[in-house]
């Protein structure tokens, strides 16, 4: 069972993640300082993947890193551009296909 920390400014970004894979359990988090508070709650989140635009994806990586400089893996959803500093892109695709990925890179739990 993996643990994923799901960063997203807005809801509506957020369907279709739960239950689209049967091993990860999905948190949630609407901001870098609610990702923060949920990372220091929940020490067992395997990965943390952060939607929206660059400059969300900055703020909440730099507040990440400024609580634990060793966080989890930090992935940001990529169209092909280079993620920010301290994150791994991840391709775009579906719920489903952006899972398989994100457990794929992690590895075994």
């Amino acid at each position: 069972m993996y643990t994923l920390l799901v960063v997203a400014g807005r809801a509506e970004e957020l369907p279709g993640l739960a239950g689209s894979h049967p091993s990860v359990e999905i948190l949630r988090a609407s901001g870098p300082e609610e990702a923060v508070e949920k990372l220091g709650r929940n020490r067992r989140v395997d990965a943390v993947l952060i939607l929206g635009g660059a400059e969300q994806a900055s703020d909440a990586i730099a507040a990440i890193r400024d609580d634990n400089p060793a966080p989890p893996p930090l992935f940001v959803v990529s169209g092909g551009e280079e993620p920010p500093a301290g994150a791994r892109a991840i391709a775009a695709g579906s719920p489903a296909d952006l899972l398989d990925r994100i457990v794929t890179e992690i590895g075994p739990a």
